[in-house]
């Protein structure tokens, strides 16, 4: 059975100050995107090389734009559907080499995927990558939709999203259907260690980072992502906006460690989903008065699943 080591030291901002940056400024992400603010806090959990796997999406493509690269690391463009499937490659090279004396390194290994590439064309390749238990972490970037490629929905896109491909008009509101909950088919994997977190709270994602690097098996991390662009939001609200799907408990922030649930933040009050509805664009049309049943239904949805939550952690 995989097994975690012993809790690490808190990582503190002294640390995060002295560790070397290994995705550095300069590249070409939108303003406010999520996606370099939750990569910088992944890889400054651990002091160990890294070598990353990026599936085809927003930050391949804004990173390593021809002939430059952001990358301070080691670092494997794939295509979208097999990131995981790459870099289990790439760590079972590393095993072999290792047993033969031909390296000494102590390497981590991660792949950063959008939930295009990980929700649903790169599901297969990334469960297989957790079944066969390759020592690597993946990380899921959350911004709820194939936005580099038209702000389509995906299965990760919430219900009444209005994407390109869920147009809101007179046959339907938005995307007709729930989001699919991912971080629970993970832990039925039975994953050593599973995570939710968003990029607001620093000390929760670099925490949950260092537990999976410090992990031995497969591990993963499902973080939201906001995207100004594609939720139609203020570039400048981007950590709000992470911050509002927690205390509204939309996004709840917990662990799944050896098959046991712990909240890692629980909200003093928790807000109404409304309050995170209303910054994004892509909600407005939920505010008129003949959608008011499919507001309640979302906000009964969240409170049906936080309540679930809430039994497992204290189960």
């Amino acid at each position: 059975m995989a097994k975690t080591s012993a809790a690490p030291r808190p990582i503190t901002l002294r640390d995060l100050a002295q560790r070397p940056e290994r995705l550095s400024g300069g590249h070409r992400l939108c303003a406010g995107c999520g996606h370099s603010i939750i990569v910088r806090q992944v890889l400054h959990a651990t002091e160990d090389p890294v070598v990353v796997a990026n599936a085809t999406g927003c930050l391949e493509v804004a990173t390593t734009i021809y002939p430059y690269t952001a990358w301070r690391t080691p670092w494997v463009h794939t295509a979208f559907e097999n990131a995981a499937a790459t870099l289990s490659g790439v760590e079972a090279a590393y095993r072999a080499l290792r047993r033969g004396g031909q390296v000494q390194e102590n390497i981590k290994f991660v792949a950063f995927g959008g939930d295009g590439g990980t929700y649903d064309i790169g599901f297969q390749s990334l469960s297989g990558a957790m079944e066969r238990r390759h020592n690597l972490l993946y990380v899921c970037l959350n911004n709820e939709g194939y936005m580099n490629t038209g702000i389509q929905r995906s299965s990760a896109t919430p219900r009444g999203a209005d994407t390109t491909t869920s147009p809101v008009g007179e046959i339907q509101p938005g995307k007709p259907v729930n989001r699919k909950d991912l971080t629970e088919i993970m832990v039925a994997h039975n994953l050593p260690y599973v995570a939710q977190s968003a990029p607001h709270d620093w000390r929760d994602i670099t925490k949950k980072a260092a537990k999976a690097f410090d992990t031995t098996g497969p591990t993963f991390l499902n973080v939201l992502s906001p995207c100004p662009r594609g939720w139609r939001a203020d570039t400048a609200q981007t950590v709000e906006l992470a911050r509002l799907a927690a205390e509204t408990c939309y996004w709840p922030l917990y662990e799944v460690e050896q098959g046991k649930y712990r909240l890692t933040y629980q909200p003093k009050k928790k807000l109404p989903l409304a309050d995170w509805l209303k910054p994004q664009a892509r909600f407005k049309h939920l505010f008129l008065p003949q959608n008011e049943g499919l507001l309640e239904e979302l906000q009964r949805e969240v409170d049906q699943r936080w309540e679930a939550l809430l039994a497992k952690c204290s189960a």
